[in-house]
């Protein structure tokens, strides 16, 4: 695909002033769980331990299906959004994120950093626990505080 002029000006102009930092990265092992971050940042479906684990796996799956990124919740309690993750060609998208969806991993790759926010490319899936998060005998499925009461 070309570039129009139009649109080669401004690209240009963009790498002439973002950060360094934006640009380069840091190569990091991490574990953690792959985690929907709608939810998770939104606080739409209850508190930061619902939103996770077996209690919160099946609307994880919709989220991710549904275009939603995807994010690894390291055990050093940061959050880092997928940008790109082992075994999915084109982004952190599709049948990837549904398999590993609430699933503790160990991922390789690259950490970039902007603007306060965790970016990575995950290279190498190392290990993949499956889910450990065991909290639905807790929250139950669906945590009651997610549904809505009825209108009187």
């Amino acid at each position: 695909m070309k570039l129009t002029r139009h649109l080669a000006a401004p690209l240009c102009a963009l790498a002439l002033t973002a950060p360094a930092s934006a640009t380069e990265g840091e190569r990091i092992q991490i574990t953690g769980e792959i985690i929907d971050t709608w939810c998770y940042f939104s606080g739409v479906m209850g508190g930061p331990d619902a939103v996770v684990g077996s209690a919160h796996h099946t609307c994880a799956l919709w989220c991710s299906a549904g275009g939603i990124p995807v994010g690894l919740l390291g055990e050093d309690g940061e959050v880092y959004m997928v940008l790109k993750i082992e075994g999915d060609d084109q982004n952190a998208s599709g049948d990837t994120n549904l398999n590993l969806a609430s699933h503790e991993i160990t991922a390789d790759g690259m950490l970039y950093k902007r603007d306060g926010l965790n970016y990575l490319v995950v290279e190498k899936v190392v290990t993949d626990h499956g889910i450990t998060n065991l909290n639905h005998e807790d929250y139950g499925v669906v945590p009651g505080f997610a549904i809505p009461d009825p209108k009187k």
